[in-house]
């Protein structure tokens, strides 16, 4: 599946709904408290800034925030709500793509990092954020932890969330470290919906190795936005890394 396939028309009109766990308070402001710290009186740049679910909340606290987006349809959902003068963004891969200025923070929410799919791409990310930042300056991720511990030999799916109305499963190859997020949705028809999008997991020690190949260093690493401690039973981590400041 290429990302266009993914994030299309359809995808952007309906994120809002399909992520509506994701849009609860409890879960946006505790990620914008937490980010509005880190970036201080600087600004903040979101990679694959979507429909605008953390930077627009981010912006009504104060911060001048810019993002970078592959998607035309997310963007334009974004500007269903905000402005190009409030929320300037840049069409383009996360990779490559360069927004205008330097900045304090940036940051990269919700798994998004795994959408890259190689480790090259992953790689190129971080030292595609290390060119936007000030010396001192962060990049924080939000990711999950693979949950293979609970894979069984033979099995390559998990369901991972079921309520009335959709279940929520993932498909893994091992082999080549991807996984498929299946989101199905169960209306009144005898015909479901079937959302799909596909990733490329990454383990924490993984990460912290790319990290040092763009300059980084890890300053902390939590099991979520409020600071709960990281430990091998939690299911996804808030990560922190920053550039050497200026001697």
């Amino acid at each position: 599946m290429r990302p266009e396939d993914v994030w299309d028309h359809e995808a952007a009109r309906t994120y809002d709904t399909l992520a509506e766990g994701m849009c609860a308070p409890e879960v946006v402001g505790p990620a914008v408290d937490r980010l509005a710290e880190l970036a201080g009186d600087g600004r903040a740049l979101e990679f694959a800034i979507g429909t605008g679910r953390v930077a627009i909340p981010l912006a009504g606290r104060g911060v001048p925030v810019a993002g970078i987006e592959l998607s035309a349809p997310m963007i334009e959902q974004l500007r269903t709500k905000v402005d190009a003068r409030t929320i300037p963004v840049t069409a383009g891969d996360m990779t490559t793509a360069r927004a205008p200025g330097a900045y304090s923070l940036v940051f990269l929410v919700w798994n998004a990092i795994s959408c890259l799919l190689t480790q090259s791409e992953q790689v190129a990310c971080f030292r595609n954020a290390a060119r936007h930042l000030v010396p001192g300056g962060r990049f924080v991720l939000e990711n999950g932890v693979p949950a293979l511990r609970i894979l069984p030999p033979g099995q390559s799916a998990i369901v991972w969330k079921t309520e009335p109305g959709y279940i929520g499963l993932d498909t893994y190859d091992v082999l080549h470290q991807r996984l498929v997020s299946h989101h199905v949705r169960i209306g009144a028809g005898r015909q479901p919906r079937v959302w799909r999008s596909p990733h490329r997991y990454i383990w924490p020690s993984e990460l912290d190795l790319m990290g040092q190949l763009a300059g980084f260093e890890l300053e902390a690493r939590h099991a979520d936005w409020t600071g709960t401690e990281f430990t091998a039973e939690s299911t996804s981590h808030v990560s922190i890394y920053r550039l050497p400041a200026v001697s």
